[in-house]
């Protein structure tokens, strides 16, 4: 018998901003992004995913417009010149709005769709997913002293609470992904109790999205820099799709897909 979860999708990451934690101004220029996403799509992405904030610990938010004019041109050469479905990385509804226009795939909301209006704006968006992610505080300072009493218990009652939310406003429940939000608002402790019990959020019956390539949780463990860290976003990668996460996002994508390939073998049990 195969294992459902043996479909298991790579989300490649095109950060447009200046300041991202990882990869900070190397492709907020178009030409550089467009070669980037055309790499990852010869190495078998599944999902581009494009942000125009960064969201790592302690950074400023920008304006909407400003994330507009970052984004959307991106966006635009992206839906022109790949045939892969592209993700939109955002928390403000009028991002949300022109990237819609684009007839984008997915919103991928680090806020889990509580900006003014964007549950009613993505009801109206049939065909497209959401990501709903779980974040304690905002990213200025969501890395102050984190607490929780169960970290997986409380991250869940929050999505279950975020589900119930957009399907009251129309959200079809078959266009929702879940993302615990590693590094959003948890300690080194916490995003490992995270990992550890990760099968817990399939209580909630809805797909996983999961996000750890080269965080501090992985550097924190191994003591390596943020561009040292691939052997250590392959093994949580692996972790998370063997406990049944769908869809995992990456800056590497080549290896990710990779071992991705190796996970679905074995969950499909195809050589067994």
């Amino acid at each position: 018998m195969t294992d459902s979860r043996a479909n298991i999708e790579v989300m490649g990451i095109i950060n447009t901003t200046p300041d991202s934690f990882s990869d900070g101004g190397r492709f907020n220029q178009m030409d550089a992004a467009l070669r980037q996403a055309e790499q990852m799509v010869n190495d078998g992405v599944h999902w581009l995913d494009v942000g125009g904030e960064s969201t790592r610990p302690g950074s400023a938010g920008v304006s909407a417009q400003e994330e507009i004019d970052r984004v959307i041109p991106l966006v635009e050469q992206l839906r022109a010149n790949f045939d892969v479905p592209v993700s939109v990385d955002t928390c403000k509804t009028a991002v949300m709005a022109e990237a819609l226009k684009y007839k984008v795939q997915m919103i991928n909301d680090i806020n889990a769709l509580r900006d003014d209006g964007a549950e009613a704006l993505l009801a109206q968006a049939s065909d497209v997913k959401v990501c709903l992610m779980h974040m304690q505080g905002e990213p200025r300072t969501m890395q102050h002293e984190p607490r929780y009493d169960d970290v997986v218990v409380e991250v869940k009652q929050f999505l279950a609470s975020r589900v119930r939310a957009c399907e009251g406003a129309g959200i079809q429940k078959t266009n929702i992904y879940l993302d615990p939000g590693f590094g959003f608002g948890k300690s080194v402790r916490h995003n490992y109790q995270l990992l550890q019990r990760l099968q817990a959020f399939h209580e909630l019956q809805l797909p996983l999205l999961v996000g750890m390539s080269r965080k501090s949780m992985l550097g924190q463990v191994t003591d390596r820099t943020v561009d040292e860290r691939l052997a250590g976003s392959i093994a949580a990668a692996t972790i998370a799709a063997m406990k049944g996460a769908q869809i995992i996002r990456v800056h590497d994508v080549k290896e990710t897909v990779d071992a991705m390939k190796i996970v679905a073998a074995t969950l499909a049990g195809e050589f067994a």
